[in-house]
């Protein structure tokens, strides 16, 4: 008998707590993501919501139908949407991440700085081909 992929698998109390751990801590570093600039918001409540769609389906309710996050989760779990503005802001972060660490790190790490900054390339390069709007919606960024 082969199960069907859209029907999640029991899950082990095991498996179940480190989801529910691992949701947890991504809704607190979203939470911390809110008060501080440079730490991103959305990204730890994505995998809040997919660790909580595994292990605590009223907590990924919740996230799902939050005021302010709901409707970015929903789109990215439904569509892959990654609005213009995330974009521009994450590829700005990056690009001052990158070049405060090549400024800072001793002559040594270069070469493992540069593999860091050429990571974040591949992400934005990933980011930038996400969807900015529902396929259809003719509406801006």
């Amino acid at each position: 008998m082969t199960a069907n992929p859209a029907t999640p698998r029991t899950l082990t109390a095991p498996a179940r707590w480190l989801l529910q751990a691992l949701a947890a801590l991504c809704l607190l570093l979203g939470l911390v993501g809110v008060f501080v600039p440079v730490m991103p918001t959305v990204p730890f409540l994505i995998v809040a919501a997919w660790a909580a769609s595994r292990s605590s389906p009223r907590l990924h309710q919740w996230l799902m139908e939050h005021p302010r996050f709901g409707r970015q989760l929903r789109e990215w779990n439904e569509y892959g949407i990654v609005p213009r503005r995330a974009k521009w802001f994450t590829t700005v972060m990056m690009a001052m991440s990158s070049v405060s660490m090549l400024v800072v790190a001793p002559g040594a790490w270069v070469p493992y700085v540069l593999a860091g900054v050429a990571a974040m390339a591949l992400v934005l390069w990933w980011l930038w081909r996400r969807p900015e709007r529902k396929p259809g919606d003719a509406g801006g960024a």
